[in-house]
């Protein structure tokens, strides 16, 4: 990768964390945990999607982890109070870059010590 276009990433990696972190969060009531398997379709890949949603699960202290498919949607993975998870999903659906036409999502089971959320790298951009 040339040096013009890690600068660029950065800027926007920077741009994305200071987005999120400036995002106002409501007061969550507490909730039991739930485990839900999303699927994000649209224009979701080559957009930052991943990375956004990345930065919101740590932000909401969810866990699991997102990754891009090879037929350009973006599969989710996320455990954590429902109502956390529902506001990392309106949020993504309001993202300008993006432009999310369907959500599909599955409840699944919990798994128990499961502490972090992370990018998988698989299929698509």
């Amino acid at each position: 990768m040339n040096t013009v276009k890690k600068y660029i990433d950065k800027l926007k990696k920077n741009y994305v964390t200071n987005k999120v972190k400036n995002t106002k969060k409501p007061d969550f009531e507490s909730e039991s945990i739930i485990r839900k398997e999303i699927i994000f379709s649209g224009k979701v890949q080559g957009v930052g999607f991943r990375f956004e949603v990345y930065e919101m699960a740590n932000s909401l202290e969810l866990t699991g982890w997102v990754k891009n498919t090879e037929d350009g949607k973006v599969h989710l993975v996320i455990q954590g109070p429902d109502n956390k998870i529902q506001f990392l999903i309106d949020n993504m659906k309001k993202l300008k870059r993006a432009n999310v036409t369907d959500v599909d999502f599955t409840e699944i089971p919990i798994v128990d010590n499961e502490t972090s959320f992370n990018i998988e790298v698989e299929g698509g951009k």
